[in-house]
Parts: C-alpha cells; sequence; structure tokens
C-alpha cells in the first residue's frame, strides 16, 4: 500500500469512526420541552415560568454516558494525530469538530443550570459577538434587519397566503418535489407528533408536524430550505469516498448551514417579510434573556415587539430551552441565521473579488464552515473530496449569481436617502391601493403538480 493509499485508508476509518462516535448525541432531543407546557402558559394568562429545570432534564435520558463518550473522542483526537499527524490539514479539521463534540456533551451535562449558558456562548456565540470583519454586533444587525422587514410596506404587501393544505397533503406535495431535485427514495418527507416546529430536516428525511398546516409558500420554503441545503448538504456528505465526516455537524457549522438556507429563500423568491423579521426577534430574544430577563420577561417583549402570541411563545421556548427559565443562562442558536445569512454574503463577495468564484459551490460540499472551505478545495483539486452532487442551479451555473451579487456591490455605493427623497415628491399624489387586487390568484390543489 502507497503512502497516500494508506493516508486515505486512515482519513476514512477515523471519519467513519467520528460518524459512529457522535451517533447517539441528539442536542434538541435532550432539550424539548413537552406540547403541554404551552397550553399551561396561555391558561395562567402568560404568566407561568415553566418548570424547565435541572431536575425536568434529567427525565430526559442522554442516551450515553457522558464521561465514557468523552473518552471516545479523546481516543479519537490521539489517533488522528497520530495517523494523519498533527499538522495535516484534513486532521485538524477532524480535530476541530472531535473537540465541539467533547464540548457539547458538557452543554448537556449542565441542562437547566448556569453552566449551559456559558457552553452555549462557546459554541454558538453571544448576541454580542461581532461579525467577521465588522464592527457591528449581531444585535445590530438584528435590529436593523428588524426595521427593515417592519416597515409599512412590508405590511402593505403581506396578502394572505391560506394554509390550504393539512400535514398528510403537504407530506405528498412536498415529497413529490423533492424528487425532482434528489434521486427518488434519497429523501423522504413524514409526518412527526414530536418536533416544535412546523418542520425539521433529519439526516435523509423532513419531518413535518402532523398537527401543522401549510400554505403554497409554506411548501416553497421547505423545499429550498429543508431539503435543498439541509437534506442536500447532508447527502454531499455521505458520498465522500474519504472525508465522510462532512455528513455530520457539530455547533460549528450552525451559522453557515442556516445562513445557506436563509440565503437561499432568497434567491430563490421563497420568502416573505414577517418570515424574514423572525430571525431577527430570536436575536432580541435572545439578548433580553442573557441580559436576565425570565421566560415571562421575554415572551412579553417578544409580544411588545408585535409578535403574535403563538409565534412569541414559541420563539421564547427556542431562547430558553436547555438553559435556566429565570433567564442569563439561554441556548443560543438561533443567532446562527443572522450571523451565517451576513457571513455567507460576505463570503460570496470576497471569493468573486478575488477572483474565485469556483470556491462558492463547495458551500454544498457537506456540513462545513467558511474556514473549512480553502482546506477542502485544495483536498478536491487532489482528488480527495468530491464535489457535491446536489446543488442548485444558480450555484451550478455561477454567471446570474455573479450579475446578482454584482449589481448588489455596485447599488451599495448608491445614497439611497437622497434617492428616496427625490421619489417621495412624486409619490405624494399617490393613492394607495392594497396589492391583494394585484396578487396571483390562489393555486388550487389540482395546480400543484404543475408548479415549478
Amino acid at each position: 500500500m502507497s503512502q497516500r493509499q494508506l493516508y486515505l485508508a486512515n482519513l476514512k476509518a477515523l471519519s467513519d469512526q467520528l460518524i459512529a462516535i457522535q451517533a447517539p448525541i441528539r442536542i434538541l432531543d435532550s432539550i424539548k420541552w413537552p406540547a403541554q407546557w404551552r397550553q399551561q402558559f396561555f391558561d395562567s394568562d402568560m404568566r407561568w415560568l415553566p418548570n424547565a429545570d435541572a431536575t425536568y432534564y434529567k427525565t430526559l435520558p442522554l442516551n450515553f454516558a457522558p464521561g465514557a463518550k468523552q473518552e471516545e473522542f479523546r481516543e479519537l483526537k490521539r489517533q488522528i494525530r497520530r495517523k494523519l499527524g498533527r499538522q495535516d490539514p484534513l486532521g485538524k479539521l477532524l480535530t476541530t469538530t472531535v473537540d465541539q463534540y467533547i464540548k457539547v456533551i458538557e452543554l448537556l451535562e449542565a441542562r437547566g443550570c448556569q453552566d449551559f449558558g456559558r457552553f452555549s456562548v462557546e459554541l454558538y456565540g453571544s448576541a454580542q459577538d461581532h461579525l467577521f470583519g465588522d464592527k457591528r454586533t449581531l444585535l445590530e444587525v438584528g435590529e436593523q434587519l428588524c426595521a427593515i422587514f417592519s416597515q409599512p410596506a412590508a405590511q402593505h404587501i403581506a396578502f394572505a397566503q391560506p394554509k390550504l393544505y393539512d400535514a398528510t397533503e403537504s407530506v405528498a406535495l412536498l415529497q413529490k418535489r423533492l424528487n425532482r431535485y434528489f434521486t427518488k427514495g434519497e429523501l423522504k418527507v413524514i409526518l412527526s407528533d414530536g418536533i416544535v416546529s412546523d418542520a425539521a430536516a433529519g439526516g435523509d428525511s423532513i419531518k413535518m408536524n402532523s398537527r401543522a398546516r401549510f400554505s403554497e409558500r409554506d411548501l416553497r420554503v421547505l423545499e429550498v430550505h429543508e431539503g435543498w441545503v439541509h437534506v442536500g448538504t447532508t447527502l454531499n456528505g455521505r458520498r465522500q469516498p474519504y472525508a465522510s465526516w462532512l455528513s455530520v455537524g457539530s455547533p460549528r457549522i450552525a451559522a453557515i448551514q442556516e445562513g445557506l438556507a436563509l440565503l437561499m429563500e432568497t434567491l430563490t423568491f421563497s420568502s416573505f417579510p414577517f418570515r424574514a423579521r423572525r430571525v431577527s426577534d430570536r436575536v432580541s430574544a435572545i439578548h433580553v434573556a442573557e441580559q436576565g430577563a425570565d421566560f415571562v420577561e421575554t415572551f412579553h417583549h417578544l409580544r411588545d415587539r408585535g409578535l403574535p402570541d403563538e409565534e412569541a411563545y414559541t420563539t421564547t421556548q427556542r431562547v430558553f430551552r436547555g438553559g435556566m427559565v429565570q433567564g442569563t443562562s439561554v441556548f443560543t442558536k438561533d443567532l446562527s441565521y443572522v450571523k451565517g445569512f451576513v457571513e455567507n454574503v460576505n463570503f460570496i463577495r470576497s471569493a468573486i473579488g478575488a477572483g474565485l468564484p469556483e470556491l462558492i459551490p463547495m458551500l454544498f460540499v457537506g456540513k462545513i464552515t467558511l474556514e473549512d472551505i480553502p482546506v477542502l478545495y485544495e483536498a478536491y483539486l487532489e482528488g480527495i473530496v468530491e464535489p457535491p452532487r446536489y446543488l442548485p442551479d444558480m450555484f451550478r451555473d455561477l454567471n446570474g449569481l455573479y450579475v446578482w451579487f454584482g449589481f448588489s456591490n455596485g447599488l451599495s455605493l448608491v445614497n439611497m436617502k437622497r434617492v428616496q427623497k427625490h421619489y417621495l415628491k412624486s409619490f405624494e399624489q399617490i393613492t394607495p391601493v392594497c396589492p391583494l387586487e394585484m396578487a396571483p390568484q390562489q393555486f388550487g390543489s389540482h395546480d400543484l403538480d404543475v408548479l415549478p
């Protein structure tokens, strides 16, 4: 066996070991809340603190022994260094991922305690963190987005999207659409009673909440967000001949994954202002909770920002699960959406500016961070890493994407305050008309089979 063959065999074996060792670790399952707490909260006139303390979380088994699992990871780390070398670029990525999982176990051991918040910040960040290369904090960016998506025009165009389809109908419709993007049988859309959100992606599946109803717009968002990005990158990672660990994601990849999913919603015109605003509301909720607001105070903070009661509860629950309902110790994962969106956009713009647009499709090669891409691209050139099989059309042919970002960059130089002042004068005599009158008629269920 040549040195290269030995190296690739070791890389594959170590990657597979990592996948096997992390398999029983399920962060969200380990911090979930019972569905009946929602009703209890509203029955209390929205003043009840849920019983999510350390005693409650002990009733949610981790399905692994924390100490033994950490030792498995430490032994894997020693093997990586011994078999691949301390300076091997791919070995360093593997080692960093191993370290993340060790920290995840510490996070889960601290459920319901003060240390949970500290470990969450180490893994996912804080609302006070700065964007890479920028002076603004995530909170400041989130508030800026909230202002944009709360403008009168956002409400003006928000014509109704009726929830025409129950969960069973939605499963069938979404499955049919995704069969056009993926090889038939590689992804399954299934009903679930055990998820908080309306839908969630698993490794090769999308779970849809059996209690939810969905609109045409909802299904389009799920197609590109959960399907093309979350499941697509998992399946691309699974196709890797050697770097198989790219099919699983530690917290370090959360921001790029969620940001990329949000970017796909934007590029396909699938999103809408209220949904886009959701990401900024989550940042605001994390911020006030980090500063000491308890569950009830954070919920009412979101109500005061205009969120409907059900939406405010769901967002607050996402922030407090795993931490302390009294505040300061919270789950900060939802910062990933704002952080990841901005950093993905900045990466694409930078790759274009540097004359290296070929790096951009690597965003879909698997579960990665932006810092991984130079290493993985070199490995691709060496024949170690496979390019992504499942890739949205605008990332396969980069011409349109280049033009879109090119115009975006150029228009950023325009002084919009002066432009708006000019147009406001000509708009003064216009009578506002509800955009609903210009909206397309709703599709019937028989029309959906021909939708793109």
